[in-house]
């Protein structure tokens, strides 16, 4: 069974940094894919950031240039660092990772972890 914990939320003032961590236990297949959503209450659930088996990157027009998606060398951790963080970035932020053999891949999701930036 696969399991997702995230981690690195918190509260931040305007400008500040954060570095989200979703760490994926349970499989003893690497991460294919991986992203990062993020949900406002009252507002459109909407991906953040997402990285293909191959490495390509993909963001959210208003992050680019401050956001980072990335993962750990043995595939097994996805992280978002998030530079010169805005108001509304405050948001609840989901990891989302796809794991599995080739031909029966699965998405698995975290808890979600509070982002709050103060102005």
């Amino acid at each position: 069974q696969v399991q997702l914990v995230e981690s690195g939320g918190g509260l931040v003032q305007a400008g500040g940094s954060l570095r989200l961590s979703c760490a994926a236990s349970g499989s003893r297949f690497s991460i294919n894919a991986m992203a990062w959503y993020r949900q406002v209450p009252g507002k459109q659930f909407e991906l953040v950031a997402d990285m293909n088996s191959g490495g390509r990157t993909n963001y959210l027009d208003s992050v680019k240039g401050r956001f980072t998606i990335s993962r750990d060398n043995a595939q097994t951790t996805v992280y978002l660092q998030m530079d010169s963080l805005k108001p509304e970035d405050t948001a609840v932020y989901y990891c989302k990772v796809v794991i599995g053999p080739r031909l029966d891949l699965k998405d698995y999701w975290g808890q979600g972890t509070q982002v709050t930036v103060s102005s």
